[in-house]
Formats: structure tokens, C-alpha cells, sequence
């Protein structure tokens, strides 16, 4: 049951990350340095994890903990993808707007069914791919805007460039969530210890990409540490919690679920949604039905005729 609350809880955050992201913008741009915000993000999970860790330490027995290289080694791949992705997710809604991204994104779902048989080696049935298209399908359409609403030439049109990352985020997001559920499934290490693993790598890549943007500009704005909270807003915060708690969430359902129950997930709460949207009140709230005083009187005499007619 508690797998089910953080699907829930994963698809909260996941679908308000755009959202969040947009409203961070001042006018269509970036007041901060975007690329700083995975950089905090991952510290923030390396904090957590370890905080959990020492928790767990505390108790007997240990949790297992490999250190064997080979092991190890495996733990920096998905942080460079998360890397990579996180900064590709920014630079998309510089061209295309939050609804535009949400379309793109549900190219994830095929990709996803795509690499859980690539990489964890489930084969899925017909039925089932059957299912993953329908549910690509069904939440593209919903978040697709009719010509009535806005001009049919303004669905698509949106730079080139933008379509392009947002497929590549799109891919990217399936690829890091498949090959992290292949590491949390290696072995029966601690969840708390397979994050600390990447979180660290991931904060290492994140920084050095950092330094590597200092370089590339001369330091003409000084070292990123100094200037690494420049323009940053209560909403640049809420992208950060929302960007580190979801990689969290991400983890521990890898850990327990798989991506495919993920997605579904997603999908029942629309489908929840909408049905509370369009039933009848009656049907979302039994209202009690008020008699007058009068009426409920007249009800009353009429009961004691009939029974005296009836004797």
C-alpha cells in the first residue's frame, strides 16, 4: 500500500515540475543560473539519504552495503543521464510552452515499455503494449488543445530546437528511470546506500559542470559559489524541493514497484479526476433532503388516518 502513495505522490510532483519551472521564468527567461538547481537538488538527496543511512546504522542488524568496485562503478552512468536531462528539461521551456512540454513528455511512456525489455529483460505481451500505446494516446489527446480554443497554426509553433529537446528530454527521463530500477533490483543493498551512491556522483557531475561554465566564460561573473543563490525566488526553492523530492520518490518506487506501475498510476489519477469532474454533486455528496415544518407535519397526519383506516 505505501508504493501506492508515492505513485501518487511521484505524479503530484512530476506533472507540477513544468509548471513550476515556467513560473520561475521572468519574462520567458531565467533570472538565475538554471544549471545550479540540479546541482542543490542533488545535494539535497545525498542529504536525506545520508540522514537515513545513519538511521539505519543505528540499528541492528546493518544494513548491506557493497563496496566492491565493480558494483560502484555502475552508479555514475544515471547520473550523468539525470544530468544531462535535467539541463535539457530547462533549456525546452525556453522554446515551447508548459502544455506543448507535457505533450512531448508522454513520448516516455513507449520509451519506457521500449527499454523495460531492453534492459531489465521483461517481455511484455501484446495486450500490454496494447495498453502502454492507449495510454500514450489518451494523455496526449487530453493535453492537446482544439482549434477552437487557439489558432490551429499556434499548436505547432514552437522553434525547431524545441521539439528536438523535448523528445530528447523525453528519452532521456525513460533511459535514467529504466537503468536505475536495474540498480536498485542488482542486489538487496540498502535503498538509503544505492542513493548515497548517486547522489554523490551526481553532485560531483553537476558541480563540475558548474566550473566547467566559469571556465568556458573567463569568470567574467566570478566563481559560481559566490553568485550560486543570484535571482533564486520562493519558487526557484519550490523547483529544487520538487526536483530532489521526486528523485526520492523515483528511487524508492524503483527500488519496491517498477517504472510501468508508475505510469499507470499517473493515468488512474486522471481518470479519478474526471469522474469527480463531470458526476452529479448527488453522487460526490449525500445531501441531506430538508422537509418544511409544515409539510413534515402534514406527512404526520396523513400516516395516522391511513392507520386508523386500516384498524
Amino acid at each position: 500500500m505505501h508504493w501506492y502513495f508515492v505513485a501518487v505522490l511521484l505524479t503530484v510532483l512530476t506533472s507540477s515540475q513544468g509548471i513550476l519551472t515556467t513560473l520561475s521564468q521572468s519574462n520567458g527567461k531565467y533570472k538565475y543560473d538554471y544549471a545550479t538547481i540540479p546541482f542543490l537538488a542533488e545535494v539535497f538527496k545525498l542529504a536525506v539519504s545520508s540522514f537515513f543511512l545513519w538511521r539505519e546504522c543505528k540499528k541492528s542488524p546493518l544494513p548491506k552495503m557493497t563496496t566492491e568496485w565493480r558494483t560502484v562503478i555502475l552508479y555514475p552512468i544515471p547520473s550523468i543521464i539525470y544530468l544531462i536531462h535535467n539541463n535539457v528539461q530547462f533549456a525546452t521551456l525556453t522554446y515551447v510552452d508548459t502544455s506543448t512540454y507535457q505533450i512531448m513528455g508522454n513520448l516516455k511512456i513507449v520509451t519506457t515499455g521500449i527499454l523495460f525489455r531492453l534492459f531489465l529483460g521483461r517481455k511484455l505481451s501484446n495486450l500490454q503494449w496494447m495498453a502502454i500505446m492507449l495510454l500514450a494516446v489518451g494523455t496526449t489527446t487530453s493535453q492537446v488543445r482544439g482549434c477552437g480554443e487557439a489558432s490551429c497554426d499556434s499548436l505547432f509553433s514552437a522553434p525547431i530546437q524545441g521539439y528536438m529537446l523535448g523528445v530528447l528530454s523525453a528519452c532521456l527521463s525513460a533511459l535514467a528511470g529504466i537503468y536505475t530500477e536495474f540498480l536498485m533490483k542488482k542486489n538487496n543493498d540498502s535503498l538509503y546506500w544505492q542513493n548515497i551512491q548517486l547522489y554523490t556522483f551526481g553532485t560531483i557531475f553537476n558541480m563540475a559542470r558548474l566550473a566547467l561554465d566559469d571556465f568556458r566564460g573567463g569568470f567574467e561573473n566570478g566563481p559560481w559559489w559566490q553568485r550560486i543563490f543570484n535571482g533564486y525566488t520562493i519558487t526557484t526553492w519550490m523547483v529544487v524541493l520538487n526536483l530532489g523530492s521526486t528523485g526520492l520518490l523515483v528511487s524508492w518506487l524503483m527500488k519496491h514497484a517498477d517504472n510501468i506501475v508508475k505510469l499507470f498510476l499517473g493515468i488512474i489519477i486522471c481518470m479519478m479526476s474526471l469522474h469527480m469532474y463531470f458526476a452529479p454533486s448527488n453522487m460526490l455528496l449525500d445531501m441531506p433532503v430538508t422537509v418544511k415544518p409544515d409539510e413534515e407535519r402534514e406527512k404526520l397526519i396523513e400516516v395516522s388516518v391511513d392507520r386508523r383506516t386500516h384498524s
